[in-house]
């Protein structure tokens, strides 16, 4: 009941090859499965599903855990990620952006997931001139579709922190600008797998379908109030810290 679906094959901006539909995500065995296949619909040669929480479930500041596996292959594009909850009034970038994980497949890229913000140069009421900062995650050994492994995010008024099995590995610092103005304000989740786009490329001899993005869980945790003694021992929990 938290969750709501984008439907179509627009492309979404990126020039995506799949025709999103709420049929491709499924719950099996407590957990939800998304799954790309190659199936033609409308004018696309793939099926997937973009959902949201869109109108019901927002964020703020606080922490966000999701504990997943993640597709592979070439031209595949699994994401975590977030826009401002303003989306439908002031289009993107003037919402924001947080990409909480995303990974592009192919080409020995497996083993990196990418935390990105993106907005609006100037703020909310400045002309159009996308901008974007982030950071990216390898692992030692393995790839991220050889099992589960937690992607999280921490917003504060001060900025933006990223980690990968709790190990932080990005951070963005807010500065007073009014491009950082819509950070401060609700957003809502997305999660979806793309195929093709002009980030990832498109798929090829080498990809295999379905290819499936399994989430065990989202976790989100409000941020303490600057009063809060959440131990109990007496002592506030800035003092603790």
């Amino acid at each position: 009941s938290d969750w709501n679906f984008d439907i179509g094959d627009s492309g979404w901006g990126n020039n995506e090859r799949q025709f999103y539909q709420s049929d491709n995500a499924t719950l099996k065995d407590g957990h939800l499965v998304i799954t790309a296949r190659e199936q033609r619909k409308g004018q696309a040669t793939y099926t997937s599903t973009r959902m949201k929480t869109e109108g019901e479930v927002e964020f703020t500041y606080g922490r966000v855990d999701i504990r997943a596996a993640l597709p592979s292959g070439q031209g595949i594009w699994p994401a975590l990620w977030s826009l401002g909850a303003n989306f439908r009034e002031v289009g993107w970038p003037y919402t924001g952006e947080l990409d909480i994980m995303e990974m592009i497949g192919g080409s020995g890229r497996e083993n990196t997931v990418h935390g990105t913000l993106h907005w609006n140069r100037g703020g909310p009421t400045a002309p159009y001139s996308h901008t974007y900062q982030g950071g990216s995650y390898r692992l030692s050994s393995g790839t991220f579709s050889d099992g589960f492994h937690v992607f999280s995010m921490t917003r504060e008024p001060t900025g933006v922190v990223w980690m990968v099995d709790g190990e932080p590995f990005y951070s963005f610092d807010f500065s007073g600008d009014a491009d950082f103005e819509p950070f401060h304000h609700p957003f809502f989740f997305i999660f979806n797998i793309a195929v093709g786009g002009n980030w990832p490329g498109y798929p090829n001899a080498s990809t295999k379908f379905p290819q499936r993005l399994v989430v065990d869980y989202i976790r989100v945790f409000g941020a303490n109030g600057s009063d809060e003694d959440s131990d109990g021992d007496g002592v506030i929990d800035p003092l603790d810290d």
